[in-house]
């Protein structure tokens, strides 16, 4: 799915941004998102439980949405953000990450 196409499909779902309190709403939702799938994550590697990557596709989805809604607050388009971000990387990494081109960034 295009990144724009899930913002707005998230947005069918994120209620009025003119209500007090939207942004944040959105705001504490996200980290309780992360912790959803650091949670789920915990569990297997530390409770001994298998694996729920059903789980943490979900979680994941959600932790996405919450993202979509945050920089549509912002007017940004999610395929404009992901597409920053890469630029930034192959700016920083231009080569792919590695300890010493993280150690000689340049760019903090």
């Amino acid at each position: 799915m295009n990144m724009n196409d899930f913002q707005r499909e998230a947005l069918r779902t994120a209620g009025d941004p003119a209500a007090p309190g939207w942004l944040f709403e959105k705001l504490l939702g996200l980290p309780e998102e992360c912790g959803e799938v650091l949670g789920t994550i915990k569990k297997a590697e530390f409770h001994g439980r298998p694996t729920d990557r059903d789980a943490i596709r979900k979680e994941l989805g959600d932790v996405l949405w919450y993202v979509a809604t945050i920089a549509h607050w912002y007017g940004f388009d999610l395929g404009d953000v992901a597409s920053t971000n890469v630029e930034k990387l192959r700016r920083r990494y231009p080569d792919g990450f590695s300890v010493e081109a993280s150690m000689n960034r340049g760019d903090e």
